[in-house]
């Protein structure tokens, strides 16, 4: 085509476009500008469901870690992400389109997976920024740090609300791939989950402005208001799949197989009490291969704070229980929690014995016992006989260790990090340490602000720490959440 003929088609197309506004030429037409609740919904679940975490048992003395020194189990970690943040925004666009479709169940969920993700963030760091968190399209890219305590206020709020919106009638829930659009569940995973929140609180129990005990006893006591779950068919719970994307996260994994071995006061706990749950978690030394299955002799652990090439020479001379082999060999194994009843049924317990609430903590105490043991795929008869020890009936002066210990046992290789929690809050169970540990005061308190705020926030983050640490960031020092 000649040049004199592209000239007048070039201009022709230059006048149409300008009469084009210039918004109109910003939208991309093959770009939507609003997405389904029920896909943001399901994305959401799929990542917070996802708990199960072999960090998290090193870190916990039920693992140990064979192939080298590993910061979870000898506490050497220094600095944590702020990744979560980018499922934050994604809950603030499950919120719009709740509000855009004017649908109140999904308006309860955006609250409760908010509150879920907040409350993960101020677990690991402290204070947090929230309030203004989240707001780079507003232009705010330098988000202020609100104090912990303000964000447990504000997280509390939210559960409430979030109670008070779901029902029958709050709309259709589309996409969830955890109770199947069930409001009556979801109620309930978040009235658990709140009371989950509360006793994570448990050393404010004498702060008056926080009024912790009266809002626990509130929950419990009305259970027509605040439906709480009733066993393991209420778990908040991802099952897997045999389906490609769709697998238990450590199915096939040669390092899980070959590398992950039985921590020693977690095995002797379970031996001491004859507690079956071992032949479930764990798989029988090399030395006890003859042995029954049943038989405990056949299960040895390996010191979560002795030093590496130790256990490794043990595992040489036949000793150390490998983790059961189901966790890399089966597919589905089991689901992964967000929260489970068992977890419910302890906390319950250790309010009662607090003082918190009036009932008996001995009956919650075996409830969690029961839905841990039926979780894991024991018979009633196992259940029955485990709970028949005289070993294990609650006893005076001795309770809140045997519920905490119990509880610990039950989060094995699931849950997260609430195993290590716990037992930050109370000291229960006791954590081995030794020379070995890379941090010089022991178990860490927290992790410290990701490297990019120093880039990027850093005039907040400082203030953040002058608030609370004295100006340093430091995996020892005592968050809010710690301090009487």
């Amino acid at each position: 085509m000649k040049l004199n003929n592209i000239i007048p088609i070039l201009l022709t197309g230059f006048f149409l476009v300008s009469c084009q506004s210039f918004e109109d030429l910003q939208l991309d037409p093959n770009r939507p500008v609003q997405a389904e609740p029920s896909l943001i919904l399901t994305a959401v679940e799929a990542n917070a469901f996802s708990t199960v975490n072999a960090g998290a048992a090193l870190a916990s003395r039920q693992l140990i870690y064979t192939n080298s020194a590993t910061d979870n189990q000898y506490y050497g970690w220094q600095r944590s992400g702020f990744g979560d943040y980018d499922q934050l925004r994604q809950i603030l666009k499950l919120k719009d389109e709740a509000d855009r479709t004017e649908n109140n169940s999904y308006r309860a969920l955006a609250l409760f997976f908010q509150s879920y993700y907040i409350i993960k963030l101020t677990n690991t760091f402290g204070d947090i920024p929230f309030s203004t968190a989240v707001k780079g399209i507003e232009g705010d890219f330098s988000p202020i740090y609100d104090t912990q305590e303000s964000i447990f206020v504000r997280v509390l709020q939210d559960l409430r609300e979030a109670n008070t919106l779901i029902g029958p009638d709050s709309g259709e829930i589309l996409g969830d791939i955890i109770f199947n659009g069930d409001q009556d569940k979801w109620k309930r995973l978040i009235n658990s989950f709140t009371l989950r929140v509360l006793m994570s609180l448990s050393i404010k129990e004498n702060d008056t402005n926080l009024n912790i005990k009266s809002k626990f006893g509130e929950i419990l006591n009305n259970p027509s208001i605040y439906p709480i779950m009733r066993n393991n068919a209420d778990n908040g719970a991802l099952r897997f799949l045999d389906l490609e994307g769709n697998r238990y996260p450590f199915f096939n994994s040669n390092e899980l197989r070959t590398a992950y071995y039985m921590e020693m006061s977690f095995v002797d706990r379970l031996k001491q009490n004859r507690d079956p749950r071992l032949f479930i978690y764990a798989d029988k030394t090399s030395n006890g291969r003859a042995l029954a299955d049943n038989n405990f002799d056949a299960y040895l652990g390996l010191g979560g704070a002795e030093p590496l090439a130790d256990n490794t020479n043990q595992i040489l001379l036949g000793n150390g229980s490998p983790i059961d082999s189901r966790y890399h060999s089966d597919p589905e194994n089991q689901p992964s929690l967000l929260m489970g009843y068992s977890e419910l049924a302890f906390t319950i317990a250790e309010a009662a014995a607090r003082g918190w609430v009036n009932v008996d903590p001995e009956v919650y105490y075996k409830e969690g016992i029961r839905a841990s043991m039926l979780f894991n795929e024991l018979t009633d008869s196992d259940v029955d006989n485990y709970l028949n020890r005289e070993s294990v009936q609650l006893q005076a002066g001795n309770a809140m260790r045997q519920i905490l210990e119990e509880k610990h046992t039950s989060f094995f290789m699931n849950t997260g990090w609430e195993a290590f929690y716990n037992q930050r809050r109370t000291g229960i169970p006791a954590f081995s340490l030794s020379n070995q540990i890379i941090n010089p005061e022991g178990i860490p308190k927290r992790w410290m602000y990701p490297q990019n705020e120093i880039q990027l926030n850093l005039k907040n983050m400082n203030e953040a720490l002058q608030r609370q640490f004295g100006g340093e960031d430091d995996v020892n020092a005592v968050m809010w959440l710690l301090k009487p």
